[in-house]
């Protein structure tokens, strides 16, 4: 049972899931892809038991190829992206209760900036960036789902940031984080609470981006439409 396999086995199995993606072995064959398909469920089965020990991996394997480059085997680099952000998304959907403090950490200052590569670095017309976007959504939300502390501390100290900043263009990229994150009325009450009291201080640019992302997320339902909503946030 892989709840009771050492650290060294679970280590083989990252290995070989990293060995077997296409940007590794090239174009893939149907063997091929029914051994990565089986590398990946296995992953996701053992995470349930070793959480942070295959997160920790998959991140840096979605590290490293993060950092190859495309030139020549875009396809193959697409498609390795594509498989390892779908197994952290399942892994993560399935994660124990019982490993959120011990993980939280590792999963802010390790996971959550690869996944917002994805989501920042998207430019419309990009070959397969939508794609990558939509799979890089989907793992936030399931992060956001048991680690919303998480994701909220990287938005709040940007919202910090921005009070202060003086520049009249601004980066609001981990801002637009709040559109794909996972809210309910008590998170939802959080955010506007955060949001609310940092507003007035911000420039314009990142005021709409604050309102429209709130919007994006829900908030709209919530409040009811975009006259209660700028009430909330008077400009």
């Amino acid at each position: 049972m892989a709840a009771h396999k050492p650290v060294e086995w679970v280590q083989a199995i990252i290995n070989r899931f990293d060995e077997q993606l296409p940007i590794k072995t090239g174009q893939q064959s149907t063997h091929t892809k029914v051994s990565t398909e089986h590398n990946k469920e296995c992953l996701i089965n053992i995470s349930k038991y070793k959480f942070a020990l295959v997160i920790n991996g998959l991140t840096n394997i979605l590290k490293n190829v993060n950092n190859m480059s495309s030139s020549l085997a875009e396809k193959n680099l697409y498609l390795s992206q594509l498989i390892i952000l779908d197994t952290l998304e399942k892994c993560l959907a399935g994660q124990p209760k019982d490993c959120l403090r011990l993980d939280e950490a590792m999963l802010v200052k390790q996971l959550l900036p690869e996944i917002c590569h994805f989501l920042h670095s998207y430019r419309e017309g990009q070959h397969h960036a939508a794609q990558l976007r939509s799979s890089a959504s989907a793992v936030l939300f399931s992060l956001s789902c048991n680690n919303f502390n998480a994701v909220f501390s990287r938005i709040s100290t940007r919202l910090q940031e921005l009070t202060v900043c003086t520049e009249d263009t601004v980066d609001v990229h981990d801002i637009e984080l709040i559109q794909y994150i996972n809210v309910d009325c008590s998170k939802l009450k959080r955010l506007l609470q955060e949001t609310v009291l940092k507003f007035k201080s911000l420039k314009k640019p990142a005021q709409l981006a604050v309102i429209s992302s709130l919007e994006k997320c829900g908030f709209s339902g919530a409040v009811g439409n975009r006259t209660n909503a700028e009430k909330l946030f008077p400009q």
